[in-house]
Order: C-alpha cells, then structure tokens, then sequence
C-alpha cells in the first residue's frame, strides 16, 4: 500500500486539524441519539432514537460550515412498549402530525481546540426555537475501505414544555410524573461523500 492511500485529507484551523472542505453524511450505524428524562422524582427513563439522517458541509472558510439533521419521531424506544406508544401520541410528540424533529444550524464558532459551538433551529412537535450546541470534534480517520469518517459529540438539556411537550401527572406523593428537563446525548459518525 502507497502512502498515498493512508493520507487523510486534513489541514489547521487555528490549532486544530479539521478535515478538507466536503459533504459528510451521517452513518446511523456509527452514531447514537440518546435521551434522559426523570420520571417519578426518583429516577431516570433512558431511550433512543433510532432512525435518522442528516449532512455536515465543511466548508473552505470552516466557520461556515453547516449541519442538518432529521430525526424519525417514530423510532423512539425507551424499551417499554407501552411508554413508547404514548410518546408517539398526541400527549407527547403526535407522530401523525409530526414525523419529524430537525435541526439546522445557521453559525458555528471555535471555542478553542476541538470544541466549537454551533448555532442553528431545533423544531419539535411543530415549534421552532434557538439552539446552541457545544460541539466536540472528537477525530477524522479511514476506515479499512478506505472511507473517510469524522466523528463529533454533543450534550444539551432541553426543558419539554417549550416546545409542546406539556403533559404530565402529578403525584400523591408531591411532585410529577415526567421531569421538564431532558438531557439529549448525541454521537456522530458521518462519512465523506464522493
């Protein structure tokens, strides 16, 4: 094998490597959208989103670099199947009206190292609201097929309510069903398109 093959193509950005302008798509297979929310004032419901899509541009001047995401609503899973039936329900996300959670970022800054911030609109269940992400480029590599990856992480607490997502149950004992707050994890692995 030539050295030619193992190069990967990267350049600096104020101290970083990041990766040469292109379009990655995101590997579903290689990435995780996880979700944590209270439930009862004494513990934590964990769950996934299963499905989902979405491109990272890397752009020549990388502060303008964009991201999309699309996520299906109707893969959730919380390994309950009955809580999974009525997240989907108009209590919750109403899959039927709203299929679909996206993201679209509209600015990215550096923060030092490998840690940028990316502004964009979240939307759920029909409402859209400023976001701002703290984005972690955690490392660009090939893959044995020669296929270039870049891999990113990214934690933010979202409160529900903002966006619709307001039913709950009090309890006998004080407090709620369902916390407001929800932690969201996301790991990504996207792929350079050719």
């Amino acid at each position: 094998m030539s050295t030619n093959e193992t190069v990967i193509p990267t350049r600096e950005f104020e101290g970083v490597t990041i990766p040469t302008p292109g379009t990655f798509e995101i590997d579903p297979s290689h990435s995780t959208v996880q979700f944590v929310a209270r439930h009862m004032m004494v513990s934590k419901v964990r769950g996934t989103f299963e499905s989902y899509s979405g491109t990272i541009v890397v752009a020549e001047d990388p502060l303008a670099s964009s991201v999309e995401v699309a996520i299906d609503v109707s893969s959730i899973t919380t390994r309950d199947e009955g809580r999974d039936t009525h997240l989907k329900s108009a209590d919750f996300f109403d899959v039927e009206t709203y299929p679909s959670i996206t993201f679209r970022s509209s600015g990215v800054r550096h923060t030092g190292g490998t840690s940028f911030e990316v502004e964009g609109e979240l939307t759920v269940r029909g409402t859209t609201k400023p976001l701002t992400l703290e984005v972690e480029l955690e490392g660009i590599g090939k893959d044995p097929w020669g296929n270039e990856r870049i891999g990113f992480s990214t934690k933010v607490e979202l409160d529900r309510e903002e966006f619709g997502l307001t039913w709950n149950q009090a309890l006998e004992t004080g407090g709620v069903l369902v916390g407001k707050k929800i932690t969201v994890d996301i790991d990504v692995e996207a792929t350079r398109q050719a």
